[in-house]
């Protein structure tokens, strides 16, 4: 048995264009850049079933309210060839259900606070134009998962006067939102085994009536982990899902007091295909603006892979949803280390993602409560993401979930940032 090293010339080429512009020497750290990863855990706890069409796949968030002027699935559905060849494999669309009226935000509300969780926002178009999406997406090889807000819902959602013990209640037993600054929404009551039965049948309803393709579930680790367990099994039972949490285990979110969430979820154990990489995205962000050195690359790669086992993916980025609209496009917060730390991003060993409006060099922060459509300008970075996004998708020593590639980080020189990752292969060979 002959093991074959792949992707070390590939690698040398294209990562030393991996320069952070305009950085000086950056802060020192103790780390070195090849410095072994510590054991990674036991990987037989890590049980969740990746479905085999997310091995190559990379995500792409879907604006729908900003992509075109309409603000609809028919007027974004034109899109589907062109992101297609751009090399996306699922299309992640924020959530589409009625908005609450009650305490709203801005003109049009934020999409996170659901007033029916079965139902379409009008504002987008209907049940029926959200079955031909998927349905045209499919057909082109792509799959499609919904933003599910399974934490809270609207002040006015129905279930607050058909079912008011499905919530939290304040000293003076009214309803309250989960976060003091998210007064839209009130917070739901996950020890209520009723409450659990409906948001699984809801998400249910999705797989079964829109044939959606699984779900990106907000706030994830601030829902009890077996809730989401019990859920993936369930829809596993109708068609083989992906799932994306938007949390990170390695990272604790500064928005919460510690007595607000469980610091150990394990959600990537049963529930979840990926969860966010929001550590190495700030990480990302220090090291573009030059706060850090490219050798603090190497912690959290030790970090990561003490946490998880090869093979468990976490979701990498330059810019989501809210990370545009409250802390600034990339180019606001990265200058001309946006494009580098894209690279960076899609050749981390994870599951890369792109936002809305990436592919035309979006500099603007999009409003989150109101329209504001989306300047496409010819798409000047298609072709810029399509190569990577393609290098991803083709390249065997990139794909998710992959255990048998080994990624490592080289020792680089200041401002630089060198790595390779090998896909080690088992040649029989003939005596």
């Amino acid at each position: 048995m002959t093991h074959f090293p792949s992707f070390y010339l590939r690698c040398a080429l294209l990562l030393p264009l991996l320069v952070l512009g305009a950085c000086q020497s950056g802060p020192k750290s103790a780390d070195k850049a090849g410095a072994a990863a510590p054991t990674a855990p036991d990987a037989s706890s890590f049980t969740v079933k990746h479905p085999a069409w997310a091995a190559s796949a990379t995500l792409y968030q879907v604006n729908v309210r900003q992509y075109t002027p309409e603000g609809t699935f028919r007027a974004f559905e034109p899109h589907l060839p062109r992101l297609r060849a751009m090399g996306v494999g699922i299309l992640w669309l924020m959530p589409i259900h009625p908005i609450g009226r009650t305490h709203r935000k801005g003109t049009l509300g934020s999409a996170y606070s659901v007033r029916d969780y079965r139902a379409v926002n009008p504002d987008l178009g209907t049940l029926t134009d959200l079955q031909h999406l998927v349905r045209e997406a499919h057909q082109l090889g792509m799959h499609v998962i919904l933003d599910w807000v399974a934490n809270h819902s609207s002040w006015d959602n129905a279930l607050t006067t058909e079912h008011p013990d499905w919530y939290t209640h304040d000293a003076r037993n009214g309803f309250r939102p989960p976060v003091a600054d998210w007064q839209d929404v009130i917070d739901l009551d996950y020890s209520r085994p009723a409450l659990r039965q409906y948001m699984t049948a809801s998400m249910a309803y999705w797989v079964k009536n829109a044939d959606i393709d699984g779900f990106r579930a907000d706030v994830a680790g601030l829902v009890p982990t077996d809730f989401w367990n019990d859920t993936r099994v369930e829809l596993e039972k109708i068609k083989p899902v992906f799932m994306l949490a938007e949390w990170d285990e390695l990272f604790l979110p500064t928005f919460l007091k510690p007595d607000e969430f469980d610091p150990n979820t394990r959600l990537l154990e049963k529930a979840f295909d990926a969860a966010y990489a929001l550590r190495l995205h700030g990480l990302l962000d220090s090291l573009g603006r030059c706060q850090q050195a490219t050798t603090e690359l190497a912690r959290y790669w030790a970090a990561e892979r003490q946490r998880y086992p090869p093979g468990v993916n976490l979701m990498t980025f330059t810019s989501t949803h809210d990370i545009n609209a409250w802390d600034g496009s990339e180019y606001e917060r990265l200058g001309n280390n946006a494009l580098p730390l894209a690279v960076l991003t899609t050749l981390w060993p994870g599951i890369p993602m792109l936002y809305s409006g990436q592919e035309a060099a979006l500099k603007k922060r999009l409003r989150f409560f109101d329209k504001d459509t989306i300047a496409w300008h010819n798409y000047p970075l298609q072709s810029f993401y399509a190569t990577l996004l393609q290098l991803k998708k083709r390249h065997p020593a990139l794909r998710n979930f992959d255990a048998t590639s080994t990624f490592r980080l080289l020792p680089s020189p200041p401002k630089r940032c060198f790595l390779t990752v090998v896909k080690n292969w088992m040649v029989s060979s003939s005596p």
